[in-house]
């Protein structure tokens, strides 16, 4: 089955070694959590093959500031990298980034996709608390194929707007705004910000009420554009 854990926010200038550092953690988060899922890493470029990657503090900047020096390369876009792990059978991890960078439209992101064996246990809001601890990010969710396609078909989700899924997390100002009387657990994080376990696999019904509930009540309302500002 495959998940996708996300975090997303505005604009948020960093340099290499910060941001090697959150890469750092982040890889080291996933070993921990998900060990069987990325035994091995390997770099996916834009032209040519992946390539053998070592997932250290040392080679993470050297691949920051490759990818800085491309021809393509903005500072206001952000700086790219995708790693993909692979482990025991039937598990793979890919992790891919957008950060450091101050756009005014085009929100920053981090991505963990993981493929994982029908019926394994994998601690989904593990990874979407390792991505807010890590990143800090505006909003993130937990999500699959079906449950984003039941956003779009039955509440007009487009790709752009904040989200939540089985799990959510909100920045402290937009989970100020959740209502009282939501029926979800909400765990606070370190930053102030919330982890919202919602529902479980396979229930995109009660992902589209929830979601509709926070977006009346504010909470997923976009970043005003041009964006100013990292967070809600």
């Amino acid at each position: 089955m495959r998940r996708v854990v996300r975090g997303f926010w505005g604009p948020r200038p960093e340099p290499v070694e910060a941001l090697a550092e959150r890469w750092r953690r982040t890889l080291d988060g996933i070993a921990e959590l998900v060990p069987q899922a990325a035994d091995v890493w390997s770099q996916v470029h834009g032209n040519g093959p992946a390539t053998a990657f070592d997932a250290d503090e040392d080679a993470l900047r050297g691949a920051l500031r490759t990818a800085q020096s491309a021809a393509d390369w903005s500072d206001l876009t952000g700086t790219g990298l995708r790693l993909v792990g692979t482990g025991a059978p039937g598990w793979q991890a890919e992790v891919s980034g957008l950060a450091g960078g101050r756009p005014e439209f085009l929100l920053q992101s981090l991505a963990v996709i993981l493929h994982a064996p029908d019926g394994a246990v994998v601690p989904e809001e593990g990874l979407l608390s390792l991505v807010a601890r890590v990143w800090e990010p505006d909003f993130g969710d937990v999500s699959d194929d079906d449950v984003l396609d039941a956003l779009e078909d039955e509440a007009g989700y487009s790709v752009s707007d904040p989200v939540v899924g089985r799990a959510g997390y909100l920045s402290p100002a937009r989970a100020a705004l959740v209502p009282d009387d939501l029926e979800v657990v909400r765990e606070p994080l370190p930053g102030g910000g919330e982890l919202l376990s919602i529902a479980a696999p396979g229930d995109s019904a009660t992902v589209v009420r929830v979601y509709e509930r926070l977006r009346e009540a504010g909470a997923l309302a976009p970043l005003p554009r041009p964006m100013g500002r990292a967070t809600l």
